[in-house]
């Protein structure tokens, strides 16, 4: 298990021996878990998803995962989803970020990720990778044009080695910032996910060349445990 799937983004799973049967759900489900048959890392990670409040509050909301409120923290604190907004959301599976940017009056919505996502009305969804040679060109057709905000919670899974996982989620991050720059529109807005340490080397030149403000910002929704944190580049220069 990595972090990520920790955090629940992009892999939002049990341990292998902590799943649910082929059709059952893993979050909260403590009827179906026998923890004494689990690993100890598969029970600290029952537990800990039983009792986080973030857990309970995405199942009950019906958000495909916790990961919807890191969003949803950051649209509050900075005012990034506008009524009519061009989304596209890299890395978007299990889809948590695209029912956010549904719920929050976005116009079009597109969104690309490695992992299969159940259909969503209101956002289109492809299956491949961002860097794969013509998928920007579809997602920006997607949704009709250049887009307003350009969301990434991208994070490579994770190998134990600390600089090596910060390496690859970095190198992620640039690749996003890349996008970013390459399709946005004018004054548009661009989110990340970082480690802690926050946009540095290259990542932070690409980005205050081009935004006029490059903030970060670490959510509540973010496990306190978790190295990620978020930058927030806004007031794209244009091309």
């Amino acid at each position: 298990m990595s972090t990520e799937d920790a955090e629940g983004k992009r892999r939002w799973r049990a341990p292998a021996d902590a799943r649910a049967p082929e059709g059952g759900r893993t979050m909260g489900q403590r009827q179906t878990v026998k923890k004494k048959k689990l690993s100890k890392s598969s029970r600290e990670w029952v537990d800990r998803q039983l009792n986080d409040p973030y857990v309970r509050r995405a199942i009950e909301a019906g958000y495909r995962a916790r990961a919807a409120y890191k969003l949803k923290e950051i649209d509050e604190k900075f005012g990034l989803l506008k009524r009519g907004s061009r989304v596209i959301d890299l890395g978007c599976a299990p889809g948590g970020w695209l029912q956010v940017a549904v719920e929050k009056g976005a116009a079009r919505i597109a969104g690309v990720d490695l992992l299969p996502v159940d259909p969503m009305q209101d956002a289109t969804v492809f299956l491949g990778d961002v860097e794969e040679p013509g998928m920007g060109d579809r997602l920006v057709a997607a949704i009709g044009g250049e887009p307003t905000i350009v969301l990434s919670d991208m994070a490579a899974d994770t190998t134990g080695h600390k600089q090596t996982d910060h390496i690859r989620t970095v190198h992620l991050a640039e690749v996003a910032a890349r996008f970013a720059v390459a399709n946005l529109a004018r004054n548009g807005v661009f989110v990340a996910k970082v480690f802690q340490g926050g946009a540095q080397g290259e990542l932070l030149a690409i980005l205050k060349d081009n935004f006029g403000e490059v903030r970060h910002w670490k959510p509540p929704a973010s496990r306190s445990e978790s190295p990620e944190t978020f930058v927030i580049a806004t007031g794209f220069k244009g091309r």
